[in-house]
């Protein structure tokens, strides 16, 4: 989230947003806003939806197209800029008051990554390319919210035959070492093509 240093909802956190030039596509105003208020750039963002209330903004008519990505935070630094003053991760369950319909967006967003991650493979994204099945469960409970059964989360995903086992173990660990895997998205791409669903 980004803090705004100026306009009508100055010193507030709301999401990185702003206008559209006429010259420019929404993709790629999308993009440009990202790198200007917060200095992050080159991620694939997804569009999410529209949001359109007739009264959302209280000077004019405005229409906002939100957008989402999966991202490591640790792999990224903030640097506010244009109209921010400052730019910072907040945990979905800690965010401060927001202005306009940004708390909707945010929940919206939200809802739609629940969702989503149960009928794609998407919280492998936020994995390194080896890892344990705990770590796995972890990010997923994580998301979801809520804790799920170890045994039948593991029966699930090793009947999809998704994982690939690495035959390595961790390293430097204090506890027993864990097995670790890897993601196959090429058995993920045909199993699409059969209508798979990824439910867990």
């Amino acid at each position: 989230m980004v803090k705004h240093a100026e306009g009508i909802s100055k010193g507030k956190w709301a999401l990185p947003g702003g206008w559209i030039n006429y010259n420019e596509s929404i993709d790629d105003a999308a993009s440009r806003l990202l790198k200007a208020l917060t200095g992050v750039s080159n991620i694939y963002l997804e569009q999410l939806r529209a949001f359109g209330d007739l009264n959302r903004y209280p000077e004019r008519r405005v229409i906002t197209v939100a957008y989402f990505a999966l991202v490591k935070p640790e792999n990224y630094s903030l640097h506010p800029g244009f109209t921010a003053s400052d730019a910072k991760w907040f945990d979905i369950q800690r965010v401060p008051k927001t202005p306009y319909d940004h708390k909707e967006i945010l929940d919206f967003g939200f809802a739609h990554l629940k969702h989503k991650v149960r009928h794609e493979p998407i919280g492998f994204n936020l994995l390194p390319q080896k890892f344990t099945l705990l770590g796995l469960q972890e990010l997923y409970e994580a998301i979801l919210g809520k804790p799920l059964d170890k045994s039948n989360f593991r029966r699930k995903l090793m009947k999809m035959n998704l994982l690939v086992p690495c035959k390595e173990k961790q390293k430097d660990v204090s506890h027993r070492a864990a097995a670790l895997y890897s993601f196959d998205k090429k058995i993920y791409d045909r199993l699409l093509k059969d209508e798979f669903n990824f439910e867990l």
